[in-house]
């Protein structure tokens, strides 16, 4: 490479250095081996770096320049942003439609309801007792068996039973046996007797009359002495007082012997019979027969045992009426009477009720308590309670009629205890309307609305819950409006 083109290469250097904004000094673009610059050349980098401070200035000015306008850019961009945010969000807000589920405030009958567990008894029960003592010959295992009424439970050993009546019936055919004697033979024996009697008499008496007469005629010819006479008159008399008791022992036969006879035949044959039914009834005492329908709670006794007269054999509780007791608070008794309604639930089948009255309340609380017994009766022809079952026990009482009243899920309180809360309203536009309501009597389900609501207004009772007052609703599709 030759000096002339080294110097050009050296001012080229220099020129793209000044003009790319570097700060080249004489001492970096020369070096000890370099030559020495040409005058021309020497002017020209005089002339470069009296221009670099300038171009330095417009360099710097040129970046803040740049840096200033991204900022204004960066700023401009964000609050564009900002603002179609905002609107985005007011446009959403205005658009919005939230899907709800509602129902219509009713004016119906509502009461205040009182809980308690509640234990079933039945309504009639039973105890079975031996009434003989004798050994158990049969009897099954009956504890929780249900029996009819009549129905044989157990079997007494009678065997002594039977060898009196069989004494009794001789003693019957006894009695029959002389009745047939008294009717058939006595009776017409003495009958017969006493007509001969009054037949004799009578003879003799007409006889001695005879007599007597001839010999009143010979007296009075004074052929026969008055002492003859007198003898045959003392005839006369004792033939015809003889004549008046076969007379009257013919009467009394017919009147009274006979039919005293007769009665006391007949009296012993009924004694005899009577006897007979009593042993009878003794038997059957032997066979126990359930005295009610229902179910076996308790057996005491099982076969094979000795059963003393009066001693208890089973427990038999009636199951197609029942009792519920429960007790509840005196302040709470205070507000119910009888005749209330009743509400339970079966353990066995709880997605049921089954509806009472109340029967009774006790006119005495437990001390240590405070608690008063409530009875109730409830039809159990399905057999759903059971003896000793737990059950809900539900009263209603101060029945409050054409009270407004909206599913409880459709107010908010303000608190679990508060009697005010809001219900969210819906008009005819589908818009939803925060009201300020106050409730009355509360129920598992429902919530009377005594201030805020006249009935018939449409109120939210799903997606209530921190809607917006004012918001755009519609009815959920799988939920339509209900009626309550």
């Amino acid at each position: 490479m030759n000096d002339e083109t080294k110097e050009n290469l050296t001012a080229t250097e220099m020129k793209r250095a000044v003009s790319d904004g570097d700060s080249v000094t004489r001492a970096e673009i020369s070096s000890p081996e370099d030559e020495e610059i040409p005058a021309e050349e020497a002017r020209e980098n005089d002339e470069s770096e009296s221009l670099s401070p300038r171009r330095k200035f417009l360099i710097i000015g040129g970046i803040v320049a740049a840096c200033l306008l991204l900022i204004f850019v960066y700023l401009y961009y964000e609050r564009s942003k900002t603002t179609d945010v905002s609107a985005t969000t007011d446009a959403a807000k205005t658009e919005t439609v939230v899907s709800v589920k509602v129902a219509t405030a009713t004016k119906e009958p509502i009461a205040r309801e009182f809980t308690a567990i509640g234990t079933v008894a039945p309504a009639r029960s039973s105890t079975v007792s031996a009434s003989l003592s004798a050994q158990i010959k049969q009897m099954r295992l009956l504890k929780n068996q249900y029996v009819q009424q009549g129905e044989v439970l157990a079997i007494l050993a009678s065997q002594d039973l039977q060898a009196q009546r069989n004494e009794a019936n001789a003693a019957l055919d006894e009695a029959r046996l002389n009745e047939q004697t008294l009717q058939k033979v006595t009776i017409p024996q003495a009958r017969a007797q006493t007509e001969k009697d009054l037949s004799d008499a009578q003879a003799v008496a007409d006889n001695v009359r005879a007599i007597y007469e001839r010999r009143k005629d010979l007296y009075a010819k004074g052929g026969l002495s008055l002492k003859e006479l007198e003898s045959s008159g003392l005839a006369l008399k004792n033939a015809e007082n003889a004549l008046r008791l076969a007379q009257n022992s013919v009467r009394l036969n017919t009147s009274a012997v006979n039919p005293n006879a007769q009665a006391i035949a007949q009296t012993k044959i009924k004694q005899a019979q009577q006897r007979i039914n009593t042993i009878d009834t003794q038997a059957n005492l032997a066979q126990v027969r359930a005295p009610i329908s229902g179910v076996v709670t308790d057996q005491f006794q099982f076969e094979g045992e000795y059963a003393s007269a009066g001693a208890k054999l089973l427990t038999i509780a009636a199951s197609g009426e029942v009792i519920v007791k429960a007790n509840f608070a005196d302040s709470v008794v205070a507000n119910l009477q009888t005749g209330d309604s009743v509400t339970i639930y079966p353990p066995n089948a709880p997605d049921e009720r089954m509806g009472g009255k109340v029967t009774l309340i006790s006119r005495s609380a437990d001390a240590l308590n405070r608690t008063v017994e409530i009875w109730a009766s409830f039809a159990n022809g399905r057999g759903l309670l059971r003896t000793g079952d737990a059950v809900q026990f539900v009263v209603s009482s101060n029945l409050t009629n054409d009270a407004v009243v909206v599913p409880a899920a459709a107010v908010t309180l303000d608190a679990s205890n508060a009697d005010e809360g809001t219900v969210m309203t819906v008009d005819k536009e589908m818009v939803a309307h925060e009201t300020k309501v106050k409730v009355g009597i509360k129920t598992g389900d429902k919530i009377q609305i005594t201030e805020g609501l006249t009935g018939g207004e449409t109120v939210v009772i799903e997606g209530n819950y921190a809607l917006p007052d004012g918001t755009k609703v519609e009815i959920a599709k799988d939920a339509p409006q209900e009626a309550n």
